[in-house]
This record gives C-alpha cells, structure tokens and sequence, in this order.
C-alpha cells in the first residue's frame, strides 16, 4: 500500500453513495463451536465463504502485512532495526496476528538479487543471503509459531505499481513463471498456504479510450479476471492446495471517468485500488481445483483519500452498504470468503477511528468473521503508519486496541522473550511446575556459527539418549559473567543471572527418546562455550 505515496496519492474513486440506505447487518459474531483456534491444520481450502482447515474446521486469518522485499532493498524493511528479525515474529505472533502477508517484486527473486538495508549486528544470520533465502528463514520461523503465509506479487519491479498485471518489461509469462517457481519451492511446507496474484490492478487512461485493468470486459489484454485465471490454474497446476487470492479492481471499465465531459453516461462508480469486486459474482474467477478461490479486496481510510463517502451526511452510517456493494456481498451470500489484504490509517483524522471501527465490526467476531491482513506491521507506510513504532520493537497502542478483538493468535509459540506493548521487557515469571527428568542421559554440541565485536551466535544441540520421552523438555547452560542473551530460537530461551533456559515451544514439547534439539541463539559480550549443559536437570 505504501507505494501510493510515491505515486503522488491514490486513487481514482468519485464514487458516491446514496443517503439514506438501509445499513446492512454486520456479519454474523457467534463463533463455531466446533470450530478450531490459531490457523489449523494441513493445508486450507474453502466451503461457500469459509475458510477451512484439512479437518474441515473453521478458520479466520487474523494478519499483518510486513513489506520491503517489493522495494529496492529487495527484503523486509526494519531489519536495519535494533530489533532482531525473530523478534518482531514473536511481537505480531504475540499480538494475535496469525497470517503474515508478504509483498515481493520480481526483482527479489532473480538471480544475483542482493538484499540490502540489513543491520549486520542484529541479524548476523541473514549476512550474505539471497532475497529468497532470507524469505526461507522467515517462513520457517513463522511457521513454527503457527503463523501462515500468503505470498503478495505486488510490483512487477522494484520501481512501483503498475495498473495491469504485467509491463514492457516483465511479461504475462514472467510473472506466471515466477509464480510457478515459489508454487514449486514451497511445495509441501503447509506454513504457506497461497498467492495474491496481482497487488492492486486499476484503472489508467480515461474512458472510453481505457487502458487499465477491468473486470469482465473480455479483453484478454486488460481483464484481470480472465488473467486471475490464467495465473491461479497454472499455480494450481504446480501446488493444488494453494489458495488462489484474487483483488478486485478500481473501476471495472479499466478507465478512469471522464467527469469534465458533464456527460453522466460516462461516470463510472469506482473504488479503492484493488477494491472493487462489484462484477465478480456477474463474472467469477472460474479456477480448475475447487474450493480453492479467496476474492481479497483492499480498504482504506481518509488518510489515503479522502472519499466521496467519508463526507456524507449519514457516515458512518453509509459503510456497510458501500462494503456490501463493492465486495461484502460475496461473503453474505456465500458465494466465496473474503480475506481484506489491506486496511489502514494513521488514525489522525477521527473520522479513521470510527472507520476502522465500524470497518472492525463488519467484519464480524470470532471464527466465522472475514479474514484479513492489516497494512501493516512497518512504521514506514508514508500513509498510514504501521502497528511497529518507529523503533521496530514497542507498537502503536490505539490501533492495537481497536484490533485486538478481532485477532485470533496463533496456535504454537515459542521463541524469545518478546516486549510488551509498552515496550517493557516480557517477565512473565516460569512454569512452577518442574520438568520431569531425564531417564537415561544426554549428550550436547556446541557450533559457533559467527561473531563479531561485542557478540556472536551460536547453535547448541542436545540429544536425549534415554529411554523414554522428556516432556515438556528444557535444557539449562551457564555463560561467563558478562554474556548476555540477546535473542533465541527454537525454543523459549531465557536468562537469570549467569544460567540460561531454554525451554520447549508448545508446538515441539515432546523430545523423544534419540532425539535431538537445536536451540540457536545470538548473545553479547564474548563469544563462550555453553557450559554444564543439562536436560530436565541431568548432566549432559
């Protein structure tokens, strides 16, 4: 979302909305009681307008957007931060955002694409990866916190948006490969679970000589629904168990409305950038696997632009009823679920308040509400800021709050100490509940994996070699005096004194017996050698 800024502001829309409507129901709050928490299990895929697990339980996607692999520095942005990269996971895993949605261009992922902007003290494990190995370690991580991850093409180049899905340089067959390729990488890691196609196709050039991106025109140049076909069935083709996200449009001519012509035949009602999904139940995106089609509209706020509706007489009262129209039909008629990949505001107009709130309420509490990926967890969004302030480590509290109720946090867990929304350090005080112990042994392994002044990282592998299970397991080391810890992983890594924990992650609490466990870390001071490794208490 962010690029609208260097685009010089967004959007197309002279929309305007009829006073006086009925205001629709929100959708439906009451919860499934069936229905499974976090993001379930197995690969998704949909019934009418859910979202499903392999179990056939419910499951809303409650995200955040993380961008800067669209950008120039072809990566995340904020790791330039002080704030370790596994540390903002934890936070947005810890705030309940379940789903992490990632932009790329196709620049990031060519070969000898450099990431840059990196703050090599702070992330000394992504020096001199790749774009795409740096995605790697991103999803592994998410993934083992129960997050899910939904890929975002969302520039053909570095350089910005475009309305149509491919450019003069970087074609239809480009774009469907390069789609192919992460289809094939990812195959098999139900951690990602689907493609939004296109960020944002919309309108360019002024009606009737259109050059955009429309819906349901049938020019195979310009409908983007025809090209959401063509690109889902070959993603489907290489990975059947992705979803298939599918944006709308601006204007489903494809061009801009001539309002100057004073000739109302002309005027067009338009939307957001990648907002309007009014043609798609006229016109469906028709994919070779069923069950597999998630329409996701983009919405906004006043600090984006100022539409046509935020100044009506009745607002907020008129929103559901422009939702409705432009992409919450699909939803209450059970056509398709709808997952909104972007949403936000810097909250300083009050009007965006009572926007995000209502927009909030719409969507519905609880499992059975819409799913959706907050733009965005970067404090650098030039137009709405972010949930991360400025300093990539506390967060923007009245927006979390008005969130937070909508957010269904993941199952798992695990990982650093992450801080509270203050800003304070996580304290919450251990188990009392002793470990079991260890019947039989252990044995540990100690790799330096780097270094540098003032610190280094290093991996710890300890292996039960009993005869039973350990669980939960924890392992214990001591540091000299002057080691601290910075940030782990694999596990709940914690530090009293010279002693360090690390105790097991809910989703991985079991060791069994033979078994072995990887527990990374960075630290300060020194670079030392774990010494008197235990597990449950018993000498390794």
């Amino acid at each position: 979302m962010h690029r609208r800024t260097a685009l010089g502001g967004a959007l197309t829309a002279l929309a305007t909305a009829a006073a006086g409507v009925l205001v629709a129901a929100a959708v439906s709050t009451a919860p499934a009681a069936a229905a499974a928490g976090g993001t379930g299990t197995g690969y998704l895929h949909t019934s009418g307008s859910k979202i499903v697990d392999s179990t056939g339980a419910t499951v809303r996607l409650t995200g955040i957007n993380w961008f800067g692999m669209e950008t120039d520095n072809k990566t995340f942005h904020g790791l330039w931060s002080s704030n370790p990269w596994r540390s903002q996971l934890d936070t947005m895993a810890r705030l309940g955002y379940n789903t992490l949605r990632i932009p790329y261009s196709n620049d990031a992922l060519k070969a000898g694409a450099t990431a840059t902007g990196i703050n090599d003290f702070v992330n000394p494990d992504l020096i001199g990866l790749s774009p795409l190995q740096i995605l790697d370690k991103v999803i592994d991580y998410a993934g083992s916190k129960g997050m899910r991850v939904i890929l975002d093409r969302h520039r053909p180049t570095s350089a910005g948006q475009s309305p149509l899905w491919y450019t003069s340089t970087v074609s239809e067959a480009t774009w469907i490969n390069d789609w192919k390729m992460l289809a094939q990488r990812y195959a098999g890691n139900t951690t990602v679970i689907g493609a939004d196609l296109h960020n944002e196709p919309h309108a360019e050039g002024t009606n009737p000589a259109a050059t955009g991106a429309c819906w349901g025109c049938g020019d195979t140049a310009r409908d983007w629904r025809l090209a959401a076909e063509r690109a889902g069935n070959a993603i489907l083709g290489v990975q059947p168990n992705w979803l298939i996200f599918v944006e709308g449009v601006s204007c489903p001519s494809g061009g801009l409305s001539n309002v100057w012509d004073n000739d109302p035949s002309n005027d067009e009602d338009c939307g957001w950038w990648g907002g309007n999904l009014s043609k798609a139940g006229q016109f469906p995106v028709r994919l070779s696997v069923a069950n597999r089609l998630v329409y996701s509209p983009h919405e906004y706020a006043t600090s984006v632009y100022r539409q046509a509706w935020f100044d009506d007489p009745t607002y907020p009262a008129n929103m559901p009823a422009i939702w409705d129209k432009y992409w919450g039909y699909l939803y209450k008629q059970n056509i398709a679920p709808i997952m909104m990949g972007e949403f936000g505001t810097t909250l300083q107009d009050p009007k965006d308040k009572i926007w995000l709130q209502n927009l909030m309420a719409y969507t519905g509490t609880g499992v059975n509400g819409m799913s959706f990926t907050y733009w965005s967890w970067n404090p650098n969004s030039g137009d709405t800021g972010g949930i991360a302030n400025d300093d990539w480590t506390t967060i923007n509290q009245p927006k979390q709050d008005i969130l937070t109720p909508y957010l269904i946090p993941p199952t798992g867990g695990g990982g650093t100490t992450s801080p509270s929304p203050t800003g304070t350090p996580n304290t919450s005080p251990a188990p009392t509940t002793p470990p079991p112990p260890v019947t039989g042994g252990c044995t540990a392994t100690y790799k330096q994996i780097n270094s540098w002044s003032g610190g280094f990282q290093g991996e710890l592998t300890v292996k039960n070699t009993g005869t039973a299970a350990v669980n939960p397991w924890s392992a214990t080391w001591t540091w000299p005096s002057g080691v601290t810890l910075a940030s782990g992983w694999n596990a709940t890594v914690t530090q009293s004194g010279t002693t360090v924990t690390a105790a097991a992650p809910a989703w991985a609490s079991s060791l069994a017996a033979g078994a072995s466990v990887t527990v990374g870390f960075t630290a300060n001071g020194s670079a030392a050698t774990p010494g008197g490794v235990k597990l449950n208490g018993a000498a390794c």
